[in-house]
């Protein structure tokens, strides 16, 4: 992704506050907390494929969350000291873009909770994908 890629007219303003400034929508408000479309979900800055409906589940939290993400590199964890609490913010590796947090509450097999914001999110269905696309 071009560093000068200008976010502010690529995004709305929801999407840009949570992806570029760090925020978080409002529990049980985003478009995917109860999606139950079969496909990937992609980083809505870059495009970059980071969770399958796979590792979905509804984890009760109010947001879409994952036990997994497709693979360890779509992923940069980064220490988040924000708000008097240690965290562990996720990040989408290929352009940094906020998308949540990860917790170590999560179900077998991983424990993880990958708890991950609507608007940092684009999804395509299984069904819109072609063979040759590298999940």
């Amino acid at each position: 992704m071009d560093k000068n890629t200008n976010w502010k007219q690529k995004l709305t303003t929801e999407q840009y506050r949570i992806t570029r400034e760090g925020g978080t929508e409002a529990p049980f408000s985003g478009e995917y907390y109860e999606h139950k479309e079969v496909g990937t979900y992609h980083c809505v800055c870059c495009d970059a494929p980071l969770f399958h409906t796979r590792q979905k589940y509804d984890s009760g939290s109010g947001w879409p969350s994952f036990w997994a993400a497709l693979n360890d590199k779509v992923i940069q964890d980064i220490s988040d000291h924000s708000h008097g609490m240690l965290r562990t913010e996720t990040r989408c590796a290929q352009c940094d873009a906020h998308l949540g947090h990860v917790f170590e509450d999560g179900p077998p097999p991983t424990g993880l909770r990958y708890c991950i914001n609507s608007a940092s999110l684009s999804f395509l269905a299984d069904s819109d994908t072609h063979p040759d696309d590298e999940i």
